[in-house]
């Protein structure tokens, strides 16, 4: 009965469509979250996660833990209930995850257990001990498989550069072939070369499935650690911020214009919007003629998923994402970056 009234619910009608208005649509949402530091008490071994140890920088203790839990779970059900209320994401990449341990934890909190949520997680060579995951919803994303294809230095210096690979997930959405490359590229404390070396590397994985399988739907999202207007993203990866100039072989990039036209972004630094966090889709994705035609799965709409309590309310750092730690005190809060959302929709048959 609740896999029948998810699909009832999930049926909308999207009067936004014009002329398309009478004709019916499903709609998937589909997210990225970097959940900032979500590690548990434990140390790995071989991992530099001492900051996140009761006797760490951080205090990181039981209670600590479960509230991050708690707000975490709490903003990834929200996401994408703003057009699919009960619903929300089918899929949601996450970035600075430990283990597969605070994954299992995460989906066992309720907000996340209710809807059935499952996980991806390959453990990478990330030195801090961070990875990147994908949630997904089952009855709206069947997976079939996964890998994690490494970042790997052209110069020989940068031979023990060890960072987070990619993470690629096979798997269909309303019966469609998708596959979701899950990113978090290089800090800014490395130069931009390094994230540009990732862009090329990305590229080329998306270039070789699609002449392998060229139906597959990609979507690469992940926290870039570069803007939609930088080399990484709009030169090297080829994520054009209008569809007009999207050719083969580019991807679209509907986060441009929301940080260049519109000044928004999903984290703060020095009191200025970065938006760092994209998701950004390959050709076969968007409408390139403008003819709404939807019968096969399609971008329609996106969005920074913005809620009050992700927001810090008073005090140095108001109007901020309010992130877990902030000038040495535990703020109790979410991230540093605001998640954000991306629908498809598709006309029912």
């Amino acid at each position: 009965m609740k896999k029948l009234s998810l699909f009832f619910i999930f049926t909308l009608c999207l009067m936004a469509l014009g002329s398309n208005a009478q004709r019916k649509f499903s709609v998937y949402a589909v997210g990225f979250y970097n959940q900032e530091n979500l590690f548990d008490t434990c140390h790995d071994a071989g991992k530099r996660d001492y900051d996140f140890l009761p006797n760490g920088s951080y205090r990181w203790n039981g209670l600590k833990y479960s509230h991050k839990l708690h707000n975490m779970a709490r903003a990834l059900a929200d996401m994408g209930t703003d057009k699919l209320p009960g619903i929300g994401c089918a899929v949601i990449g996450l970035s600075e995850v430990e283990n597969a341990k605070v994954l299992d934890d995460l989906t066992a909190q309720e907000p996340l257990k209710e809807r059935g949520y499952k996980y991806v997680h390959i453990e990478g060579p990330d030195r801090r001990g961070i990875d990147c995951a994908l949630l997904y919803n089952p009855l709206l994303f069947k997976y079939k498989s996964s890998k994690l294809l490494p970042y790997t230095s052209v110069e020989e210096k940068d031979s023990a550069f060890h960072t987070r690979g990619f993470l690629t997930v096979d798997g269909t959405i309303a019966d469609e072939p998708v596959t979701v490359i899950v990113c978090h590229w290089p800090s800014r404390a490395s130069a931009s070369s390094y994230r540009e070396r990732a862009a090329f590397l990305v590229k080329n994985i998306k270039d070789s499935i699609l002449n392998e399988r060229p139906e597959t739907k990609i979507m690469v999202m992940g926290d870039m650690n570069d803007d939609p207007t930088n080399t990484s993203m709009y030169d090297v990866l080829g994520a054009k911020a209008e569809i007009k100039d999207v050719q083969d072989g580019d991807m679209y990039n509907p986060w441009y214009n929301i940080l260049k036209k519109q000044g928004l972004g999903t984290l703060t630094y020095q009191g200025s919007w970065n938006l760092f966090d994209q998701i950004v889709m390959t050709p076969n994705m968007i409408d390139l003629k403008g003819k709404k035609d939807y019968s096969t799965l399609k971008f329609f709409a996106n969005q920074i998923f913005r809620r009050d309590y992700l927001f810090q309310t008073e005090g140095k750092y108001k109007g901020n994402p309010k992130r877990t730690h902030a000038g040495g005190v535990w703020l109790d809060g979410y991230s540093d970056h605001l998640p954000v959302v991306v629908y498809l929709v598709k006309e029912q048959k």
